[in-house]
């Protein structure tokens, strides 16, 4: 069992909810149940946990809400007042053991320290970590400190842990401001030096600290009058009361301000919605007070000035609605995942997530959940990061998906298409990506990922692409002029940018279709050396297991010589993932009981992979329960090294694939991950144009990885 994490504070505003989450993501890597437990609590059971909502979200727990908590404050409090301490803890400590009884590792929340009434409560969080066998992660709080008095906060809290016997994992100052934070890092790599364990500084982050538009409507009670969900999910990032005229007014905007004006200031409405509309900046909403409510003429401007940007209305005036609004910051909860992507990846940057693992000296789970899958892909995405293309850089998934997967560093992006779009639709979700125009300088591979936008359309790069497209498809009569033309395509562009090392991969197919996304790979990058055909997979995440399913979405009816080909190419791609290959190629019969077209084309394909491939173990012809279940392996193969383990199953043509992974999905609750294309000479992976922004961020951590071109140890078919 991986031990268990006590994370644990000294004061309040610490925002150790960055850190729990960073633990859980970091726990929920290294086995399959992780249990949540909150010891203590201000409301009971049934009352909103934003924290441990966002967990459950998240990571898919089963545990329900009234499986985490320990006891209220006010019980807890009462109990020690009338049995004292011992009887407090014992209460506790039971509680926990009842939960860790289901789960391989509990992360437990510590107190907050905010009007609870716990007399030694830094005491009390010690204790507690003891009786449960916890290592104690304790987190100091470094807002509006300077980096000499984050440092002395650190040493005294590992100092008051240790001392009260507490098994200390790190040190996390958590929060520290921006200029405070590279002295501080600096001083802090300098005591964990002396200290027996390391010592981490998170720096404090605008877009994690800035509350939502919903946040906002929820905090006043606002109403709301116009506006859409992805406009009540804007960062708001300043706000800018509205009292001067007009011409001195609109100089005051930034970037995802709120602007708070009177209701009766249409002028200020119109003007700040205009300006958002412009571009120059995109606001994140008004505020109006007073009650006061445009008219219809000007609701009717506003919806088509700035669609879908919010305008709330409350009773109060403009200085008890700034007053409400002072010290309000973003929440992390079930309602806001794309800042527990944001605090994930502030996480990721300033934690070392390896030796943090280490640290847990821990045994990983046998089992392995497609979270964590998804874990080892964003992990080897991570390990030696490529640059990928986009070409539809203006779709709002891909865009979401963009500011994950630079966020954590999964990989570098270039993004298609027209920079000002780009630029307004990523200001209008409200997007912590930074995005660089096509001539800025490349980033480096020791320095943060980057993102970069480049339009086909005035590419100084259209040009030469089109004269090489005109010589790859010369011998289809393509002219130059006709070559300009078609690179004006987002997927022909950005395939040039992969067949020219521009890029290292391609991901595309949220808006197009498939066609549009391979055809261009087909045309100019090209079967890879040994490859005979271009062939897919999909990775099958069911409950305790990874399986390799091909090909389920390129060829309809390959012959056996095309089917061994997708045998040997999807036990490469296997590998590549971590998945130990054990090929079943499947038919309607095992081993020799049954004859036909179909069994002779499965048979005689099995034969040519044991020629080619001698060192694979692989399987042929044998039924799917044969290959996947031990008992029927035992009854049909008993002496099969792949019966009844199999873990890449090649299906005879399209048709059955394609049905099979279909109803896996749907009848046993697996996760597809795919189609992925294997058999190109560089990677070129298709979207499905109902995919969601998980499925994108997915796809694109396995492009990155196929760009990185090396094999994953083998633990049977376990990542």
């Amino acid at each position: 069992m991986t031990r268990s994490v006590y994370v644990a504070g000294i004061g309040r505003g610490d925002g150790r909810q960055v850190v729990e989450l960073g633990m859980m993501e970091l726990l929920s890597r290294q086995v399959d149940r992780v249990g949540i437990f909150r010891p203590l609590a201000h409301a009971d059971a049934d009352a909103r946990d934003p924290v441990f909502d966002l967990l459950r979200a998240r990571y898919r727990l089963s545990q329900p809400r009234a499986g985490v908590l320990g006891m209220t404050y006010g019980q807890a409090s009462a109990l020690q007042a009338e049995e004292g301490t011992d009887a407090l803890v014992a209460r506790l400590v039971g509680r926990f053991h009842e939960i860790a009884a289901d789960y391989e590792a509990v992360l437990i929340f510590g107190s907050d320290f905010a009007d609870t009434n716990i007399p030694a409560e830094l005491a009390l969080n010690a204790r507690l970590a003891n009786e449960c066998g916890a290592a104690v992660l304790p987190v100091v709080g470094g807002a509006q400190q300077s980096a000499e008095s984050v440092v002395a906060e650190v040493r005294n809290a590992h100092d008051a842990y240790t001392s009260l016997g507490c098994d200390v994992l790190a040190m996390i100052a958590n929060r520290v401001g921006p200029d405070a934070a590279p002295r501080a890092r600096a001083a802090a790599a300098d005591i964990g030096a002396h200290l027996p364990v390391p010592v981490y500084v998170i720096p404090e982050d605008a877009g994690l600290a800035a509350p939502t538009v919903a946040q906002i409507r929820d905090a006043l009670g606002a109403g709301l009058l116009a506006g859409d969900a992805g406009g009540l999910a804007r960062d708001v990032r300043d706000f800018v009361f509205g009292g001067a005229m007009l011409p001195a007014f609109l100089p005051a905007l930034s970037e995802g301000c709120m602007v708070i004006t009177p209701g009766d200031r249409a002028d200020l409405v119109v003007g700040a919605l205009a300006a958002h509309s412009a571009g120059s900046p995109a606001i994140a909403g008004v505020l109006l007070t007073l009650d006061e409510r445009p008219g219809p003429d000007i609701m009717a401007l506003a919806e088509r000035l700035a669609p879908g940007t919010p305008l709330l209305t409350v009773a109060e005036g403009s200085f008890p609605t700034a007053a409400a609004l002072v010290g309000l910051r973003g929440e992390l909860n079930a309602a806001t995942p794309r800042k527990a992507d944001i605090a994930l990846g502030l996480f990721e940057s300033h934690v070392d997530s390896a030796q943090l693992t280490g640290r847990l000296a821990g045994a990983a789970s046998g089992r392995v959940t497609p979270m964590m899958f998804e874990h080892m892909l964003i992990e080897r995405a991570q390990s030696g990061r490529k640059h990928v293309v986009l070409p539809e850089g203006t779709e709002e998934r891909v865009l979401l998906a963009a500011e994950v997967l630079v966020r954590r560093g999964v990989c570098d992006l270039t993004l298609l298409g027209e920079e000002q779009t780009i630029r307004k639709r990523a200001a209008e979700l409200g997007l912590s990506l930074p995005l660089l125009s096509a001539d800025a300088p490349s980033a480096r591979p020791d320095g943060p990922a980057t993102a970069r936008i480049t339009d086909p359309r005035v590419s100084p790069l259209r040009e030469s692409f089109a004269e090489l497209y005109a010589q790859y498809r010369s011998h289809r009569g393509v002219s130059v002029e006709l070559a300009y033309d078609v690179l004006g395509n987002v997927n022909y562009f950005g395939t040039l940018m992969v067949q020219q090392g521009l890029a290292d991969a391609m991901v595309s197919g949220a808006a197009h279709s498939t066609a549009a996304t391979v055809r261009p790979a087909f045309e100019v990058i090209k079967t890879a050396p040994g490859a005979a055909i271009v062939s897919s997979v999909f990775f099958m995440c069911l409950a305790d297991r990874v399986l390799v399913y091909g090909d389920c979405a390129v060829n309809p009816d390959p012959n056996a010589e095309q089917l061994a080909d997708i045998a040997i190419q999807s036990a490469a791609t296997a590998a590549q993932f971590g998945v130990e290959p054990r090929v079943a190629m499947l038919s309607y019969s095992t081993g020799t009981s049954g004859s036909g077209s179909g069994v002779d084309k499965v048979r005689r394909a099995t034969e040519l992979v044991r020629a080619r491939r001698p060192d694979l173990e692989v399987e042929g012809p044998i039924q799917y329960d044969a290959a996947v279940d031990a008992t029927v392996a035992a009854a049909k193969m008993p002496d099969s090294r792949v019966a009844g383990q199999a873990t890449v199953l090649v299906f005879p043509d399209l048709n059955t694939g394609n049905n099979t992974y279909k109803a896996v999905q749907r009848t046993a609750g697996a996760i597809a991950v795919g189609p992925v294309l294997q058999g190109l000479n560089k990677p070129v992976n298709d979207l499905s144009r109902g995919a969601l922004v998980q499925d994108i961020i997915n796809t694109v951590a396995i492009t990155a990885v196929q760009a990185q071109g090396t094999a994953a140890p083998a633990k049977d078919g376990r990542p």
